[in-house]
């Protein structure tokens, strides 16, 4: 050790008499007011010595415990049941057990939790003579345990109470039926991605004339409150746009108008849409007029079970540009015939090979369902999801309209 000049190799001579004083405590002293309880007994469980502390804690006396009681005897019924199951076996077995949490039961009956560490002391022959064990008071580890279960119960009791609002905002957002419509087949699938979040997808079917039928499924950019704000907009917006102009085209021109001007700003909003209305043919069919809004396209599935894609190609988001472009399709449908409409929560779920599905794999597992139905062709799809797993990571809306085979 390199010392400063002038400084004294014998540090002791040189310090403070009190202080010199602290540092020569016994070791009995040491064992009596530890700050942790000590407790010696014969291999039986007869306590034979115990430390000031631990009779402090228990408020008991030595007299009272040494030769006269086990280890045992301090704990509470279901400690005890315990140690003698589990720690003392275990204790024989290993020759040492530590980290036990259990509790003891002091004087006037109260519950002391404490975490034990014993160790055999052995004679240098190997013959095992006594147990010491060592008892560390957990009060304030048992108050830090019951403060964290407590806060993890309301938060669990927030989560599902903001699981109850979500799933009846979500409700609020989606028509809880689909109407009858003469001379169709509909049906309709929703899928949370969480229990937590209101979704952005939506869709809705609602008359427009006598013979005319409105419908729409879109997807709206982002989650929670904020998105479900804008997917009311939309629902609302498009339906009332439909009923003033039956012209898909205009109603997502109205629908953009409103979008951009009202989500201006740091946090623009905007959707994926398909919008049209289907005319059926008194039972011998249908025609389906879709435009598209940045949307996947719909599946149309023949009567033969040979799909195709009904493609408004260059069709623009909603709501993302001032002034956006809008195309429409037409299609008739025939008896048998189904269009499908989706969100990219199906599109871009992962499968169980953790790759991404696809519009083209979709087409592929739908091809050769036939004859088949909207009911038929929403389980098919829901099937597939199901199969997905956790790989479904968006919400995911379906729509599904057909026309019945001819009995």
């Amino acid at each position: 050790m390199i010392r400063e000049a002038g400084e004294s190799a014998d540090h002791g001579s040189d310090a403070d008499p009190a202080f010199s004083a602290l540092l020569e405590d016994s070791a009995e002293d040491l064992y009596e007011n530890a700050p942790c309880g000590f407790v010696s007994t014969l291999l039986d469980g007869t306590i034979a010595k115990i430390n000031a502390t631990l009779l402090d804690w228990l408020g008991r006396t030595s007299e009272e415990l040494v030769g006269r009681q086990r280890f045992s005897d301090l704990l509470t019924v279901g400690g005890r049941l315990y140690h003698e199951t589990h720690f003392a076996p275990l204790l024989r077995m290993q020759g040492d057990l530590g980290g036990i949490a259990v509790e003891m039961k002091t004087a006037d009956g109260r519950r002391l939790p404490v975490l034990v560490t014993s160790k055999v002391k052995t004679s240098p022959d190997g013959e095992a003579q006594l147990i010491r064990t060592t008892v560390f008071d957990a009060r304030d580890r048992r108050a830090y345990e019951q403060e964290l279960l407590r806060a993890r119960n309301v938060a669990e009791r927030e989560r599902d109470q903001v699981g109850r609002l979500a799933k009846t905002l979500q409700q609020t957002l989606l028509p809880p039926t689909l109407p009858d419509v003469p001379g169709m087949q509909v049906a309709a699938y929703y899928h949370p991605a969480s229990e937590d979040q209101v979704g952005g997808d939506f869709y809705d079917l609602f008359p427009l004339t006598g013979d005319t039928w409105g419908f729409f499924l879109g997807d709206v950019s982002g989650k929670g409150a904020a998105a479900a704000v804008v997917t009311s907009l939309a629902r609302y917006t498009l339906r009332a746009a439909a009923v003033h102009d039956p012209d898909p085209v205009a109603a997502l021109q109205t629908l953009n108008t409103v979008l951009h001007q009202e989500f201006q700003g740091p946090d623009p909003r905007f959707c994926t849409v398909l919008h049209g209305h289907v005319r059926p043919h008194d039972g011998t069919g249908a025609t389906v007029t879709l435009a598209g809004g940045g949307h996947p396209p719909a599946l149309l599935i023949r009567a033969d079970g040979t799909p195709s894609f009904l493609e408004a190609r260059g069709g623009q988001l909603v709501g993302a540009l001032p002034v956006a472009r809008f195309v429409a399709v037409t299609a008739v449908l025939q008896p048998g015939d189904t269009v499908l409409l989706y969100t990219d929560g199906l599109t871009e779920a992962r499968t169980l090979g953790r790759r991404r599905y696809s519009e083209e794999q979709l087409h592929a597992d739908l091809t050769g369902l036939a004859p088949t139905t909207a009911p038929a062709v929403i389980h098919a799809v829901t099937e597939l999801l199901a199969g997905f797993g956790d790989g479904v990571e968006d919400d995911t809306a379906l729509l599904a309209m057909s026309v019945p085979l001819q009995s």
